[in-house]
Order: structure tokens, then C-alpha cells, then sequence
């Protein structure tokens, strides 16, 4: 229940970790929470503040370690204590150096029985944007493709609308709701002038952060993207110096320039470009098209998961690939898949898959 609670803070709570907390007392519950939009009150603040005085002697089930530390909010390991609390559950340590096991000693020497690692992996699959980012400076990165089952997004004249239909584009609307940025390259902004928003209905105010990977300012700005910057902000990462007339005209229509150093080839770092997008507090990014952006990305080990719509269409070798070259020359050399989750919506299928180091 914790976790299922945890899930209702993806995309709203970065940098923070989405943590639920399920507060239980003679099997009854008796407060519940959930880490609130912008990261506070936390959730075992919200669940203490529920229960009451029915949290004395009641057990906390929590998705990841009590903090210890002093931020925009009190500790959570002293108010489970001073709520009187006999007994937390814990599914995962807290990697941040601020907490790092000193919740639970701070539990411990209050008295209170602690218990971890209760569902750790499942936790930890939760979090991976906010655990990624703590151990590696980056967010999580998660491609999303759609295409024909031959692995192509668009016939040899470009036309691509719609491969997938209607459940597997709503399923999309509720991805970008629960990631905090969205990434395309300046082809994919050019070509296809997208919205990038969520357009769920309820869902309409949980847009994420648009990126652009523009590394030579190629986006017009008559696109979408830019022309909405003020209403749901854009970001484009792009190579420094450039024309500092068009650098201008971006920054006054709302567009925040990211300036990232050029890697191998004359490209933009891409690794570079994710640390930075890290120190921003960016913790879920979902890569939603080119096809170069996305095997750069691949190929630089920087990808995390892998979401694939596939529609029951065949479009043939002269269609558009998914995925550009990947530079492997034997089997053994490509990305290993774990599969995670088989989703049928209608006649499409989302396979999910967790990319192993």
C-alpha cells in the first residue's frame, strides 16, 4: 500500500524521492501519506498527521528511510518519534550522505524497533530517478518508442500518423505525468512541431519540462515549443557561442539555453548534458525521439529503461528506423533487456524493459 501511495509523487516531488507511509495500529490503518507536490510535508508527516494520537504505539510502513536531517522540513525520524510510534517497516536505505542509516540509528536509539528492507527491490525500481541521481549526477532515462512490429516510426514519405492508436497514445499522456522532463532532438522538434504536454483530462497541470537537444539552434521559433515556453517551460541543450542574436531571440520567448561542450565528433556531451540537467534537480527524464538522439544515448551507456509501443503494422524496409546505428559488430555486444512488464492497449503493445549494467 505504501508503494502503490509512493507512485502518486512521480513527476511531482524532484528532486525529492516519491516515499509513501502507511501508519497501522491493532490492524487498523490509521494514517496514510504520500510526499506532496514540490517534496513537502513528507510523507510520514502527511500520514502522522492523519493518524494523531493514534500513531502512539502503532507500526510505520515506509518506502524508504526516515530523514535525519534538517531541510525545508523537520527530520521525519524524530516526528515518528515524537508521535510515539513502536515500530517502523522500511523498504529501502537512503543514499543521500545527509540520511545514509542515520534515520534508522536515530529510530534505534529512541527506543523504536526497526525492521529493513522489506520489498527493497521494488522500492528501489520506484526510485531509480532519485537514487540514479544521488549516485551517478544524472536522472533516470527512459526511452520511449512507438513503431510498426517491423521497428519502423514512419513510412518512406515521413508520414507517421498514427501508427499506434488511441490507449497507447493516452498511455503516453500518463508517462509524461509522472516523469519530470521530456527530451526530444531538433529533428524530432522540427519535423513533427510537437506539444510535448500532457493532455489527459485532469491531468492538464502535470505537464513536464520540454528539452530540446538543439545542439546548432535549429528549432524555428514559430515551433510549439517555443511559442508555448512562457505557459510550460522549455529547455534547450546547445553547443556555446552561436549567434548571439538568435541565442536572445530564444531567451525572450521563454526558452532557457543550457549550454553543454561538445564530445566526440563535434556533438554535444551528452553525459555532460545529463549531469547538468542532474544539478537541476531532474530526476525522471523520458527520451521521446530522434532516432540519433536516442542511439547516442544508447551507445554512451546512458540509457535506463526502455518503453516500446509496437502497433500490428508492417511498413517495410524503406520506412523510417526507430533506432539509428548502434555501431555493433557482434550479438553479444548489444544492450541487455530484462523485461519488466507486458501492457496490451487494444491492439498495441507496451513491453517495458529495465536495461542491465
Amino acid at each position: 500500500m505504501a508503494l502503490g501511495l509512493a507512485e502518486r509523487g512521480l513527476g511531482l516531488v524532484a528532486p525529492n524521492p516519491a516515499v509513501g507511509c502507511v501508519i497501522v495500529r491493532d490492524g487498523v490503518v490509521v494514517g496514510r501519506g504520500w510526499t506532496q507536490a514540490g517534496g513537502r510535508p513528507h510523507a510520514e508527516a502527511e500520514a502522522l498527521r492523519r493518524a494523531g494520537p493514534l500513531a502512539r504505539g502503532a507500526t510505520a510502513y515506509v518506502t524508504l528511510e526516515p530523514c535525519a536531517h534538517h531541510g525545508k522540513t523537520p527530520p521525519c525520524a524524530g516526528a515518528l518519534v515524537d508521535a510515539g510510534v513502536a515500530r517502523v517497516v522500511s523498504a529501502l536505505g537512503d543514499p543521500d550522505p545527509r540520511v545514509a542509516g542515520a534515520g534508522y540509528s536515530l529510530l534505534r536509539e529512541a527506543g523504536i524497533e526497526v525492521e529493513e528492507g522489506v520489498l527493497s527491490e521494488e522500492a528501489a525500481y520506484l526510485n531509480e530517478g532519485f537514487l540514479r541521481r544521488v549516485s551517478d549526477g544524472r536522472p533516470m532515462v527512459t526511452v520511449k518508442l512507438a513503431s510498426s512490429l517491423d521497428g519502423k516510426v514512419a513510412t518512406h514519405s515521413g508520414h507517421s500518423q498514427w501508427i499506434t492508436g488511441e490507449r497507447a497514445r493516452n498511455q503516453v499522456h500518463l508517462m509524461r505525468a509522472r516523469t519530470d522532463a521530456i527530451m526530444v532532438g531538433s529533428a524530432t522538434a522540427i519535423v513533427d512541431d510537437p506539444d510535448l504536454t500532457c493532455r489527459l483530462s485532469g491531468l492538464g497541470g502535470r505537464s513536464p519540462i520540454r528539452i530540446v537537444a538543439d545542439g546548432r539552434l535549429r528549432m524555428p521559433l514559430t515551433a510549439k515549443l517555443v511559442r508555448s515556453a512562457r505557459d510550460v517551460p522549455v529547455w534547450v541543450l546547445t553547443l556555446p557561442g552561436g549567434e548571439d542574436a538568435r541565442r536572445r531571440a530564444f531567451e525572450e520567448c521563454g526558452v532557457r539555453l543550457i549550454d553543454v561542450p561538445a564530445g566526440p565528433g563535434g556533438h554535444m556531451d551528452m553525459g555532460v548534458a545529463l549531469k547538468k540537467l542532474g544539478a537541476d534537480g531532474i530526476t525522471r527524464l523520458m527520451v521521446e525521439g530522434g532516432s540519433r538522439l536516442v542511439s547516442s544515448l544508447m551507445q554512451a551507456a546512458l540509457v535506463d529503461r526502455l518503453d516500446w509501443f509496437q502497433a500490428p503494422k508492417l511498413i517495410g524496409d524503406d520506412g523510417f528506423a526507430a533506432l539509428a546505428g548502434l555501431g555493433i559488430d557482434k550479438v553479444e555486444q548489444s544492450p541487455r533487456l530484462e523485461l519488466r512488464q507486458v501492457l496490451s492497449l487494444g491492439e498495441d503493445t507496451l513491453q517495458s524493459f529495465s536495461i542491465e549494467r
